[in-house]
């Protein structure tokens, strides 16, 4: 019993991790017929890429089912985990697994997103107070600046501050779950390395965006024109004169 009792939050990781690992950028994309968000724009399997290909409906969808791929195996752990013996740590330990496997879905090559719906999910199974919070300082900074990468930058970097400050108001903070939120935050401002950089340089796209089409690639015989199609030269002969015709002596 004790084997099983310390197998338990092994089990609640894997699983967490691998509902994580559901990339619903590119699932929700494929179904709905729309390009391959790795191929364009930022090329973030991720709802903000999603909405540049023009479909807010894609983008709404994939936003809220990577949200509740991080909410769903902490809410689980929070609602059916203590008759298991699984506590704070546990908790902390699946909404990271679940974020992670996000950034790093074994289903898609290692190759994911960066995070910032599936972190909110994970910040809305702590407590639906502190996901909010960090939600309404998400859409602030969104709705001032414009910039995706730029609200997501500063909801990560406050999310464990006010985790911290406002324990005791809404819930009882606990060092594991402080420490996994710190780790997210981390996590998230190493995937938003190139943003921060496009960021200072005045290059980042804004909210709304959508991506560039494909520069067409000219074939080899375009610059020397179709066969077809070349100028006719110009007529060069010289045009026949009319001829003189004189009058006959009688």
């Amino acid at each position: 019993m004790e084997s099983m009792q310390s197998l338990w939050p092994v089990l609640a990781a894997v699983a967490a991790y691998l509902v994580g690992s559901l990339s619903f950028a590119v699932i929700v994309s494929r179904v709905m017929g729309l390009n391959d968000p790795r191929t364009f724009g930022s090329k973030n399997p991720g709802a903000t890429n999603v909405l540049r290909s023009g479909s807010k409906a894609a983008a709404i969808i994939t936003l809220l089912l990577d949200a509740a791929k991080g909410w769903l195996p902490v809410a689980l752990v929070a609602w059916f985990g203590p008759a298991y013996g699984l506590r704070e740590g546990t908790l902390a330990m699946v909404g990271l697994a679940a974020f992670l496997g996000h950034l790093y879905p074994v289903f898609f090559r290692f190759v994911g997103g960066k995070g910032v719906a599936t972190a909110l999910g994970v910040l809305l199974g702590v407590s639906g107070w502190l996901g909010l919070a960090t939600l309404l300082i998400w859409l602030a900074m969104a709705g001032g600046f414009r910039y995706s990468s730029l609200a997501s930058i500063t909801a990560a970097v406050m999310a464990p501050v006010v985790y911290v400050l406002a324990d005791g108001a809404q819930w009882q903070s606990s060092s594991p779950v402080a420490l996994g939120i710190s780790v997210m935050a981390l996590f998230l401002l190493y995937r938003h390395a190139e943003n921060i950089n496009r960021l200072i340089k005045g290059t980042e796209s804004k909210l709304g965006k959508k991506a560039p089409p494909p520069v067409a690639v000219p074939s080899p015989g375009a610059h020397r024109g179709h066969p077809h199609h070349r100028a006719a030269k110009p007529d060069t002969t010289t045009p026949n004169k009319p001829t003189k015709t004189g009058k006959r002596r009688s």
